[in-house]
């Protein structure tokens, strides 16, 4: 088992160093010294930007939640943000690389209206789910006051 841990430990560092040689040898002196720059901006952004807007939406959701009847439709709800979140971190690097570089007929296509008409489409489809199952809640709650239940 040692064996194998040492082995794996090689190859991680050699697979390493040698990514660490690629970079060096393709990146400029200049884009050396701007990398670390972007990479800390970066790093500012997701701790100042983005961890407070996904803490602060999530306990929105769960205040928003704890409401009567709401318990219903939470999965929808946090499927559908799940979803946004997932699409817009992927579309990201597109939309912020859009139209610019040496050849522009490598992303010719509007990225930011088919990113929205992505969203709009996730966001309606979530809403759908969650009116058809709070409309079956609601819908089950009537029959079992109505006594409804079981075939009497």
């Amino acid at each position: 088992m040692k064996a194998v841990r040492v082995l794996l430990a090689a190859t991680g560092v050699g697979l390493g160093l040698w990514g660490l040689r690629l970079l060096l040898e393709t990146l400029s002196p200049e884009a050396l010294v701007r990398l670390p720059l972007w990479l800390g901006g970066a790093v500012l952004a997701d701790d100042i930007l983005l961890v407070p807007l996904t803490i602060g939406a999530g306990w929105l959701l769960t205040r928003w939640s704890t409401g009567p009847g709401r318990h219903r439709t939470i999965d929808a709800v946090r499927t559908t943000a799940l979803y946004v979140g997932v699409t817009t971190l992927v579309a990201i690097p597109l939309l912020l690389r859009q139209g610019k570089g040496v050849n522009p007929t490598v992303l010719p296509r509007d990225y930011l209206r088919d990113w929205l008409l992505l969203e709009a489409t996730i966001i309606a489809a979530g809403v759908i789910v969650a009116v058809v199952q709070s409309r079956r809640a609601t819908f089950s709650s009537s029959r079992a006051a109505s006594g409804d239940i079981g075939g009497r």
